[in-house]
């Protein structure tokens, strides 16, 4: 597989060290890509799998330690140098503009020009062709603002194919996309790799690992562990190598035991934005306390509209809302909160203010309770106590703790402090939605496990995933939305995936009442 003479790899980095305020994110990593393979490279959150990713595309500059590609060394000052040695990044929050249209975020920076014009058509064309050639369609003519996640994706991809890059490296790719999209993303990834192309490939997911790679690199807390070959490998020692202790991949709890019902939905409409039908229609459901239900469907089916017109952030035309006996379809976000967590989905728009510090955000819905403000004057000491202390319980890493910048820590790391938030505000309900997006096992581990106690503590927990495995293990009823509505209403213990799947792409359907069967 030789790229050259004298050097087997297509990249090597060697003996990487980089540091930030309080915190050694990569410290003495060596990684070698070989031309045509698919690397992946795993680690728990903030063991520094994106930061050295980062530093290869030039956006850091390491401390120490030298990058070579096909044998030579390489200085890589910024992005611009990276696409010039073919290397593009799909970085794991997309960096596109969202009042462009996709084919202006394709071309935007790598622009054909001639005499100071833009050659659009040339441009348009080379992007239809690559778009055909690797079955990547999206229309070009949208905003990114009106385009899913998933959509956003394949832009960032095009974006890499455009510059001609042939080493690509993927930042948690499948994080955001649903599973028919996830299968799609390894199957291009396969077509990549056949042509030649190499790529790295970051990732928590080890059925993704198993799937789709050659090789492993494991990072754990900014140190290098090893490289194993994948087909010599399972996903429990990998998990073990990740995390440094035996995982437990399973979800462990007992039967539920539901009590009275919490939370009540009666025929519920919330309007779309994009279009001029609603969003969700005509939806109906109960969550009693001791019981977690989960809505599984393929995003895109209103489960989003679903959890903005329970939670408040976005109004009802229609229906009825009850949560703890009373009445709150018409009630501010506030009042809501008073019986209500939510952990949101999108965790940089609904769940954090990325530039405040860390305590800062813990005590968001908080800081005016007596525990942590005195006539108005927030009571600095007890806040960084109580962040101190919900930091140590959830392992939330960061480099300078309680007074880190939530903007600055990995993206798991913040999921992790969303949730020890919204869990430990006690409230009646949590609504989570895809809690454990981006989150590796062994945070999963513990998060699955906290949820499941707050249900046996008598919380009502109404999930919103897309992992299917998740909704299967987690869940004591499952509801399943398609087109804004509720299509069938399904036991974990009695269904299949692909009784589930079925349900999911509207293939099958059934009349769901209320109340829980």
């Amino acid at each position: 597989m030789a790229c050259m003479e004298g050097s087997p790899y297509v990249i090597e980095m060697l003996n990487i060290t980089k540091e930030f305020p309080g915190i050694r994110a990569n410290d003495d990593i060596t990684l070698q890509l070989k031309k045509g393979e698919i690397h992946a490279l795993l680690g728990e959150n903030g063991a520094g799998k994106s930061t050295l990713m980062s530093v290869l595309f030039g956006l850091y500059q390491p401390e120490k330690g030298e990058i070579r590609k096909n044998g030579e060394v390489v200085k890589i000052n910024n992005p611009n140098d990276a696409t010039a040695l073919g290397i593009g990044m799909v970085h794991q929050h997309f960096k596109l503009v969202d009042v462009f249209t996709v084919m202006d975020n394709i071309v935007l920076g790598a622009e054909t020009t001639k005499m100071g014009f833009l050659q659009k058509k040339a441009a348009r064309k080379k992007v239809e062709e690559i778009s055909k050639k690797y079955g990547l369609s999206v229309d070009l003519d949208a905003k990114i603002e009106n385009i899913t996640v998933g959509m956003q994706q394949r832009v960032e991809i095009l974006k890499m194919l455009y510059r001609d890059n042939d080493i690509l490296i993927f930042d948690e790719p499948t994080a955001v996309l649903t599973p028919q999209e996830i299968d799609e993303l390894m199957a291009t990834m396969k077509g990549f790799a056949a042509e030649g192309k190499s790529i790295l490939f970051i990732t928590h997911k080890l059925n993704e690992i198993m799937a789709v790679s050659d090789r492993v690199t494991v990072l754990r807390k900014g140190k290098y562990v090893g490289t194993v070959e994948t087909k010599n490998t399972n996903k429990q020692e990998l998990s073990n190598m990740m995390v440094g202790r035996p995982v437990q991949l399973e979800v462990s709890k007992t039967p539920a035991n539901p009590g009275e019902t919490i939370l009540s939905v009666e025929g519920l409409c919330v309007p779309s934005t994009l279009h001029k039908r609603n969003a969700v229609n005509n939806v109906s459901f109960s969550v009693r306390s001791g019981e977690i239900v989960c809505i599984a469907g393929i995003d895109g089916n209103g489960q989003t509209e679903l959890v903005y017109g329970l939670t408040g952030l976005e109004k009802s035309n229609g229906g009825k809302v009850t949560l703890c006996g009373k009445d709150i379809s018409k009630a501010s976000i506030k009042t809501r909160g008073a019986n209500m967590s939510h952990i949101p989905e999108d965790r940089h728009k609904h769940g954090l203010v990325l530039d405040f510090t860390l305590e800062q955000n813990m005590v968001l819905q908080r800081y005016n309770e007596p525990q942590f403000q005195k006539m108005g004057f927030i009571k600095n000491e007890a806040v960084r106590e109580y962040s101190d202390a919900l930091i140590q319980q959830y392992d939330v890493r960061s480099g300078q703790g309680s007074i880190t910048v939530a903007r600055s820590m990995s993206g798991g790391n913040q999921q992790k402090a969303i949730i020890a938030r919204e869990v430990d505000r006690d409230k009646s309900l949590i609504v989570a939605v895809q809690p454990t997006r981006g989150l590796d096992v062994g945070a999963i581990e513990y998060i699955h496990g906290q949820l499941v106690a707050e249900r046996d503590r008598g919380k009502a927990i109404l999930l919103v995933s897309l992992e299917l495995e998740e909704v299967m293990s987690l869940s004591d009823r499952i509801l399943v939305m398609y087109e804004g509505e509720i299509v069938g209403e399904l036991d974990p213990k009695q269904t299949t995936v692909s009784e589930l799947g079925l349900y999911m792409a509207g293939a099958k359907r059934e009349n769901v009442g209320g109340e829980a069967k």
